[in-house]
């Protein structure tokens, strides 16, 4: 089985690290290739390393997630990760596999993990 490689993007260091370290808890196997900054950087950064799979703020500086999500054109499955729930409407017109609030429960995790 090949291992899936994703990447994070939010514009708080601390959010990415957390993300990262929920994600070796239950999802050891995925391989974080690269972290980003704002919406701009995850788009940059997904071109470059192709990742399987993208956890993407919503909001943040230069792009938001969802403005970047736009711009990737749904060459990539999104998985939202954000403190604010009104915008899962618009994240899933905008083709997310999931939509998750902050902060980031390890149970809840686990069951994107399994879609």
């Amino acid at each position: 089985m090949n291992t899936l490689r994703a990447l994070i993007a939010d514009d708080e260091r601390l959010m990415r690290e957390q993300l990262r370290m929920a994600l070796g808890r239950v999802w050891p196997e995925l391989d974080i290739v690269a972290e980003a900054q704002d919406g701009k950087q995850a788009g940059e950064l997904a071109r470059q390393h192709q990742p399987d799979l993208i956890f993407l703020d919503i909001t943040m500086p230069a792009q938001s997630g969802i403005e970047a999500a736009i711009a990737l054109g749904g060459q990539y499955p999104i998985v939202f990760v954000t403190a604010y729930d009104q915008y899962a409407v618009q994240a899933f017109e905008e083709g997310a596999i999931d939509y998750l609030l902050k902060p980031v429960e390890d149970a809840r995790l686990l069951r994107t993990r399994q879609r």
